[in-house]
């Protein structure tokens, strides 16, 4: 097979010889535990492409010339074996280079076109934001080629949920409808275009945050410093400057919904949401989250594995997927 094919990791079974590019999502150097073998390493893998992720186990590490790391291209040969769930016998391999690659085979991506979600946010500020002053803030934001680029293109997170190019964008349309929704059952309560724009930019941080030029969504230097709330509440503020006269109670606003979209101090909110606005997109981002999380396990289940998921240790919980 040559080094330009491509076998997806999702069309794997049990019993396959495996021949094929993957990325390493995750690398741990583990010591053996047979006396026989003391001082002796092997490493364990998770190994993705744009179609999932598999375990990888290489018992010898000396087929490379130099270690293996979290965010490496890898050309592998090996077998898929069973050692609770699927995993690949590493025999072979070599590091390639990530540029010569095709990251589309690599790297997950949004089912939905990020165009066509843009196109669908946009219409959403004309028809929503009526505020004159959030509605020129919104246009600053999206007339801006650079944000637009690294909005569509960033993810919603590394790990945890909607983790793949287009996320954020995905997941900030999700918690929109979510305040939309809202705002239909508290219409007097909630100022909606204060919380359609606060649901808008609660992730803008993100993109920031992620290197969407690494493989596996390496943090940046600033997402590891200061993290995507306090990125957000400066690219914030930063184009409110831009704005004559930008009223003062808007500013708070918009800026306590960033601050507080975590919801606890624990989860990493600097402070907790004390307005409605910020409470109901906490929530709202809270569900599109979690739900998203709920979805991945769901769709990575066979249907002869069981009624019930794996542990998953973000949800603190096994689903259960028979369905009534």
């Amino acid at each position: 097979m040559a080094e330009n094919n491509k076998q997806l990791i999702s069309n794997l079974k049990l019993g396959h010889e495996v021949e094929t590019q993957v990325l390493v999502v995750e690398a741990h150097l583990s010591s053996y535990s047979s006396p026989h073998r003391a001082g002796e390493k092997f490493l364990r893998l998770v190994l993705g492409d744009a179609s999932g992720t598999i375990k990888g186990i290489m018992w010898d590490i000396s087929m490379l010339d130099e270690s293996v790391r979290d965010g490496d291209v890898l050309y592998i040969k090996g077998e898929v074996t069973e050692y609770y769930g699927l995993q690949i016998v590493i025999k072979e391999a070599r590091k390639l280079d990530p540029r010569q690659i095709n990251r589309r085979m690599l790297q997950p991506m949004s089912q939905k076109e990020p165009q066509d979600m843009l196109a669908e946010l946009k219409d959403i500020i004309t028809r929503e934001i009526n505020d004159t002053n959030l509605n020129k803030l919104l246009r600053i934001f999206f007339g801006d080629r650079e944000f637009v680029q690294k909005f569509a293109m960033s993810p919603a997170a590394k790990t945890i949920h909607h983790n793949y190019i287009g996320g954020l964008l995905e997941h900030t349309l999700e918690v929109v409808y979510f305040c939309l929704n809202i705002v239909e059952m508290y219409p007097h309560e909630i100022q909606s275009d204060l919380l359609v724009a606060g649901a808008i930019l609660h992730d803008i941080g993100k993109i920031e945050e992620y290197d969407t030029a690494s493989f596996n969504f390496e943090h940046t230097d600033k997402g590891k410093l200061m993290g995507h709330i306090s990125l957000g509440k400066e690219l914030l503020d930063k184009k409110i400057e831009q704005i004559d006269d930008f009223p003062s109670s808007l500013k708070l606003e918009l800026g306590h919904i960033i601050l507080s979209h975590h919801g606890h101090r624990e989860w990493g909110s600097p402070e907790t949401p004390k307005t409605i606005h910020a409470f109901a997109v906490f929530h709202a981002d809270l569900v599109s989250a979690r739900l998203s999380q709920f979805t991945k396990i769901m769709q990575k289940q066979t249907p002869h594995e069981g009624n019930w998921s794996e542990w998953d240790r973000f949800l603190e919980r096994s689903i259960y997927l028979k369905k009534p």
